[in-house]
């Protein structure tokens, strides 16, 4: 014998209260989008670059990936964030191994604490830990990101000895820069 199904009287509402929820979350979002519950987001975003000329001609143009992720935002005057990129090269620049990128040849794991938008580029700025090329901790960097996906641009100089300057194109992922209205 099958049981009736009771819904009690509490389901419809609960329903209702979690559908308009979710439109307003969907319409706060489509309007400003950039508001978060604890500050105006400045610019975000992620994925996988690849620098331009690879290691340079005195590297021997071996290809380096890199792996991105930051966000920034601004909390009435202040601006915070975190900027993270693991730059990846082959083991070997011939051979059956020349794709693949195995070896850890820098990472910088910093904070942001400095943001500007100049129309879909953001300027962020702050201090890393760096391993591997540029070694230190608290190294000044910068890194500028140009709103986009696949083909978008970015560049991060890092201000350590050496003064290391990376150009950088977003194979896939993404960069978001929010207007600052």
């Amino acid at each position: 014998m099958r049981r009736p199904i009771i819904f009690n009287s509490f389901w419809p509402w609960a329903v209702c209260a979690l559908a308009l929820a979710a439109v307003m979350g969907l319409s706060l979002t489509a309007l400003g989008g950039s508001t978060t519950s604890s500050g105006r987001r400045v610019a975000s975003g992620g994925g996988t670059t690849i620098i331009q000329g690879g290691t340079g001609q005195a590297g021997g143009f071996i290809p380096v990936l890199t792996t991105i992720g930051f966000h920034a935002k601004r909390t009435d005057h202040v601006v915070t964030g975190d900027f993270e990129c693991l730059a990846r090269a082959p083991e070997a620049a011939t051979g059956s191994g020349s794709a693949q990128f195995t070896v850890n040849v820098m990472y910088v794991t910093g904070v942001v604490n400095g943001a500007v938008v100049n129309g879909d580029e953001a300027t962020l700025t702050g201090t890393a830990t760096i391993t591997g090329l540029g070694a230190g901790t608290n190294v000044p960097f910068t890194f500028v990101a140009r709103k986009g996906g696949p083909g978008a641009t970015a560049v991060l100089t890092t201000e350590g000895s050496p003064h290391l300057v990376f150009n950088e194109v977003l194979l896939e992922g993404s960069f978001q820069v929010f207007s600052e209205d």
